[in-house]
């Protein structure tokens, strides 16, 4: 018979305590909404300010593409396994205390990563942070939940969409600038630094889960086996995150094409990747003016046929030259951009409670596709501008399909979880 993961007494000391601090504030949304998009950059400041340093890492250590690109596939499957934990934990401990914990691992992770000698220990450490980077990401879609009512969190993150997609924009040319002036290693220092920001901000934080979950720590892991019957949930968290692949497979060849096969430098690199993060973000922004208008089911019919059209215009190869890759990219990430609010705000619509546990799913799926597109991507293709090409117009053109002809029937909640 299995016991609880904790001492009953030492669960209920701890319950006690976190329902009697920051009781009496009162939650400044404006600040908890550039907070959360902080949180939510994790993932990208962590993979994205650090791929200009990938082709040096190869010459230096004399690695293949496929052996470095480990550090970014190691990353993410840490990542997705973490997120798995982080989900129920809060949703019995509360939020702050589990980002606190992630975050502080992250930091340790970042300055580990600085230190690294070899690809086999710079993968290692890769791993520890991502075990931290996954209770940002994870716990800023719950305290979403926590937070705003239905209608206003569709908003939200819409807009928390349009803040994030800076990281990726901003990250790469930083990264760039880094490696002009200094040593590869200072990337992860202000990863670092970056995390203790984050740290600050949570410590500040008031709690946001108003009833903690009443089920043991293991009866809340035990969750997700109840979750997954939910059909709906699933079906619905699938097929919404197929849209990863093209733009998961982007991230993890981009560095190899734009610098050791077009032979950009890395500053230079980093503008056609910020290219790519401006146009996820200008999808985001047209999705917060366009909602009231379209709807979400135009949003999303929208968001899927650009992605099929930019894949298609990769593969026919109109443009020569790092253009024929950063054009057609950039209408696969506006749409990207464009239809992830509402395909998020759609997936947590078909529960009612234990938002935690089910948006660490969610994540758990997205990211488990990206590394796999990662990885995919890191296979020694002859024109890999192609593949992602490939990957764009099929994925693309097998959601519109599927979402043109699902029956129009309102999207309510479907709370399957139990009490």
């Amino acid at each position: 018979m299995t016991g609880p993961l904790f001492p009953a007494r030492l669960e209920d000391y701890w319950l006690k305590k976190q329902g009697s601090m920051k009781t009496e504030q009162t939650i400044n949304k404006k600040r908890l909404l550039l907070l959360m998009a902080l949180l939510a950059a994790f993932p990208p400041l962590s993979t994205d300010m650090y791929l200009p340093a990938i082709p040096l890492l190869q010459q230096a250590w004399q690695q293949p593409l496929s052996t470095v690109n480990l550090t970014l596939v190691g990353f993410f499957i840490s990542y997705c396994v973490f997120l798995l934990f982080y989900g129920p934990l809060s949703d019995r401990f509360g939020r702050r205390p589990l980002l606190l914990a992630g975050i502080g691992i992250f930091i340790l992770g970042s300055l580990l990563c600085a230190l690294s000698a070899s690809v086999g220990s710079l993968i290692a450490f890769r791993v520890l942070q991502a075990a931290g980077a996954a209770s940002a990401s994870a716990l800023s879609l719950a305290i979403s939940k926590d937070a705003y009512d239905v209608h206003e969190r569709e908003r939200i993150l819409a807009h928390i969409g349009v803040i994030m997609a800076l990281a990726p924009m901003l990250a790469p040319v930083f990264g760039g600038w880094i490696l002009t002036w200094f040593s590869w290693r200072w990337i992860f220092v202000i990863q670092a630094a970056i995390g203790a920001a984050g740290w600050i901000g949570v410590w500040r934080m008031p709690e946001t889960l108003k009833t903690p979950s009443a089920a043991g720590t293991m009866q809340a892991m035990g969750l997700y086996l109840q979750l997954l019957r939910n059909r709906r949930y699933v079906g619905v968290a699938l097929m919404m995150s197929m849209v990863v692949l093209p733009h998961f497979a982007f991230i993890g060849g981009s560095a190899d094409i734009y610098i050791t096969r077009l032979g950009l430098s890395e500053q230079v690199f980093g503008y056609f990747f910020a290219l790519n993060a401006a146009a996820m973000m200008t999808g985001a922004l047209a999705c917060t003016r366009l909602l009231d208008r379209v709807g979400s089911r135009g949003l999303l019919t929208a968001g899927f046929a650009g992605i099929l059209i930019g894949g298609i215009g990769m593969i026919m190869r109109w443009i020569p030259g790092p253009w024929g890759l950063a054009l057609p990219m950039a209408i696969i990430s506006f749409s990207f951009g464009l239809s992830r609010p509402p395909s998020n705000n759609l997936v947590l619509e078909q529960v009612d409670r234990h938002a935690g546990t089910a948006s660490s799913l969610l994540i758990f799926i997205y990211f488990m596709l990206g590394a796999f597109a990662m990885w995919l991507i890191s296979l020694d293709w002859a024109d890999k501008i192609h593949t992602i090409g490939v990957l764009g117009a099929v994925c693309g053109g097998v959601l519109l399909g599927i979402w043109i002809f699902l029956p129009r029937r309102k999207q309510s909640a479907n709370p399957t979880l139990p009490e």
